[in-house]
């Protein structure tokens, strides 16, 4: 059997790794569909009809096997961390309260209009639904984030001991929810999941452009549909994709400040050095130098003074601390220095796939382009990919501590839970986990293959005046 808190560990993570791609499709179709949304009231246009039941359909498919993994994970904190929840509860569970009152239950009320109340409500009334649907989505991520960023900048906090465990007290709610990480986690991870989004819409649209072609007059309904799609996806990526390199600089700079051992580990810096360059492309010759990555020894390209000048904002020459300075021990650096650079470069890729769409755009050969329409599809997950691997970076790169400098991983696992127990647990939530990821996957491409509504059948159920294809975008 494995050791309870490593097998505490492994469930946490498989259980976050899974449920965070419906929260990631949810956060980042909310805007959309909110456009959508306001698109089809304010025009005659079918098309904005057609994509808001298309993507509404996903929507609610991953609002419904999101909560259904969210949930699991709440249970977890008094399952697995028992001692962490007793340490932290009265700080920690404020967010997630408030997430459930006020996040979870304005969009719970208001999907069942968005979803089902289009015909049956007013204009204003609908568009209030969708609104009020978007908002509870991000605010859920304000108060998951809040709860997180705490662990890695608490503030606002007085230790005591409560029958002879340590126990965090709530003084000050304002520094504490208001902490220095959270305004950095909630743009980060709300850039990444609209930045997401858009490549899965993207994909999506170009694989049905690149099979069916857009000159295919017997399909020029669907095939509209989709250019609008991947239309409205590429002015997204434009704007999302620089966005996200530009935060994340600034946001390096952040940990760097707050949480030196995790910067160290995300450049596998050991010794103490100046003039620290970026790698970033790094190829390891050897099996230790990926289980054991260590910046100097591997064979790579680097931006010399790079990860100096993003550690203090701009001065190459500025000292980096090692890993070897700090007391605790470091996080698994592996882990989270090959993390960091896939998601770099995710991140650059991007930027690239974006402005190489917004030049074909300009130049009239959107369409034409096979090898672009390709490379969206190739790309269709990798948004979602790069948002795992980030959130791999922040949470391996916080080890040892559940609770920065305050609580460690090993000391916040129940202190009654027995390696059989841990074991059993986690071997139970793989197999249901991955039978909702299977199932969650067979039904959003189902969705897919199906492809939008005919503007026929929406005429059909809406009944008011016939809307006409308006001709070619």
């Amino acid at each position: 059997m494995l050791d309870p808190v490593i097998a505490s560990r492994l469930q946490f993570a498989l259980t976050t790794i899974v449920h965070i791609i419906f929260p990631v499709m949810s956060m980042g179709l909310a805007p959309f569909l909110i456009y959508f949304t306001w698109k089809d009231i304010r025009s005659d246009d079918p098309v904005y009809e057609q994509l808001r039941r298309f993507w509404t359909k996903i929507f609610a498919v991953s609002f419904v096997v999101g909560t259904v993994t969210g949930i699991v994970l709440e249970f977890e904190f008094g399952t697995n961390f028992a001692a962490f929840s007793t340490a932290a509860g009265e700080l920690f569970g404020g967010p997630l309260a408030t997430e459930g009152m006020m996040a979870f239950m304005l969009e719970a009320t208001f999907l069942g209009v968005f979803v089902f109340g289009r015909e049956k409500v007013s204009d204003s009334l609908y568009m209030v639904s969708a609104v009020a649907v978007g908002l509870g989505t991000w605010l859920s991520a304000v108060w998951i984030l809040v709860a997180n960023s705490w662990m890695q900048t608490p503030r606002g906090f007085e230790l005591a001991q409560e029958g002879g465990q340590l126990v965090v007290l709530l003084v000050d709610p304002i520094a504490a929810y208001a902490n220095p990480r959270f305004p950095w986690m909630f743009v980060h991870m709300q850039n990444a999941a609209v930045l997401s989004v858009a490549l899965f819409m993207a994909g999506v649209a170009a694989y049905h452009i690149w099979r069916r072609g857009i000159g295919d007059d017997d399909d020029r309904e669907a095939a509209r549909f989709w250019r609008k799609t991947l239309k409205v996806a590429i002015v997204v990526l434009l704007v999302t994709a620089p966005l996200q390199a530009i935060h994340g600089d600034a946001y390096g700079r952040h940990v760097y400040e707050t949480q030196p051992q995790k910067f160290a580990a995300m450049e596998a810096v050991w010794e103490t050095d100046s003039y620290v360059p970026e790698y970033i492309f790094a190829i390891p010759t050897s099996l230790d130098q990926i289980t054991d990555p260590r910046a100097k020894e591997l064979f790579g390209i680097g931006i010399p003074g790079g990860a100096s000048w993003l550690a203090s904002g701009g001065d190459p020459q500025a000292e980096i601390t090692g890993l070897n300075e700090f007391e605790t021990e470091a996080p698994p650096v592996a882990i989270v220095f090959w993390s960091f650079r896939l998601m770099v470069a995710a991140g650059f890729w991007f930027i690239l796939l974006a402005f190489w769409a917004g030049y074909r755009w300009l130049t009239g050969d959107l369409y034409d382009d096979d090898l672009l329409h390709k490379a969206f599809v190739g790309s269709s997950l990798l948004g979602i990919f790069a948002v795992e691997v980030g959130w791999i970076v922040t949470e391996v790169g916080r080890q040892p501590w559940v609770i920065q400098g305050i609580l460690k991983t090993q000391d916040g696992v129940s202190p009654g839970l027995t390696g059989l127990e841990a074991t059993i647990t986690l071997v139970g939530f793989a197999l249901v986990y991955t039978g909702l990821l299977a199932l969650y996957t067979y039904v959003v491409r189902r969705i897919i293959r199906e492809g939008p509504p005919s503007i026929d059948s929406i005429e059909t159920a809406d009944s008011p005046a016939p809307k006409g294809v308006t001709g070619d975008d």
